[in-house]
């Protein structure tokens, strides 16, 4: 495992392409695929990145038969790849990423811990705001062509989160709930729509993404959330190829969530 994380660890850092661990180790699995993802995530922590948080990924179930995944995954995110919009507005630069591509989300910074199997009423108590976010998502398999077991050793292609303005939890009402699955984004490039999607899109609410992170954690023995983590819940739409020179945009309904804009360079 050593040698096959020090050769994911090295292409993340190069923006370069590996071929798929499965195509020469086929009994690699999705515990494998963990067990390299923590190894890198110690060797990051060890050389100076902060842990922030988890992203999870594959929650719309439209994109599991695309990639042959029949669950969600999740991976780290550091203080480097968590970066904060001004005013809901950002330029980025894709020149460390390896065949990027764009997600509108929404995000759940938890200010305690939740406790295990928790109802989404318990996820509230604990989620003191929210946000919109765009994760940078990447391969570094050519062509996006990997299973499950590869794309967690891969960090669950996690690359970056834009992060828009954090909206109080109390400015959601009394069901939050409703208003996270009801919430709907409009995504756009260079002017023109691409997708609309809504929180429903997110394994039916994004609390239900967080309650299965949460539990399959739980299942794995793997540190539970923790009060101050920031979850990134999935994207609401496709996954959209981006390059340098692009803008891209959201608009929000149904709730007081607010868009974000993001020039690439």
């Amino acid at each position: 495992m050593t040698e096959i994380a020090h050769r994911v660890q090295t292409a993340q850092d190069q923006a370069s392409t590996i071929e798929p661990i499965t195509q020469s180790n086929p009994g690699f699995s999705l515990t494998d695929g963990y067990r390299v993802a923590a190894s890198i995530q110690t060797a990051r922590i060890q050389a100076g990145a902060q842990f922030v948080g988890r992203k999870i990924g594959f929650t719309n179930k439209e994109l599991w038969k695309q990639f042959g995944v029949d669950a969600p995954i999740w991976g780290a995110m550091y203080d480097h790849s968590v970066v904060a919009a001004t005013n809901g507005k950002t330029t980025f630069s894709l020149a460390a990423f390896s065949e990027p591509r764009i997600e509108p989300e929404i995000a759940l910074h938890f200010h305690k811990a939740p406790p295990a199997n928790a109802t989404a009423a318990e996820l509230v108590e604990c989620i003191d705001w929210v946000a919109h976010g765009f994760e940078i998502v990447q391969s570094h398999f050519p062509g996006w062509r990997f299973t499950a077991a590869d794309a967690v050793a891969d960090g669950s292609l996690h690359g970056a989160l834009l992060l828009g303005t954090p909206c109080p939890i109390q400015a959601f009402g009394n069901d939050v709930a409703a208003q996270l699955e009801q919430a709907t984004v409009t995504l756009s490039c260079d002017g023109g729509i691409r997708q609309v999607g809504t929180g429903a899109n997110v394994m039916g609410n994004p609390l239900n993404a967080v309650a299965h992170l949460s539990a399959e954690l739980a299942r794995a023995g793997m540190a539970p959330i923790a009060a101050g983590e920031l979850i990134t819940t999935g994207s609401m739409t496709a996954a959209y190829a981006v390059s340098p020179g692009e803008q891209w945009s959201s608009t929000f309904e149904h709730g007081p969530l607010s868009g974000l804009s993001v020039v690439f360079q």
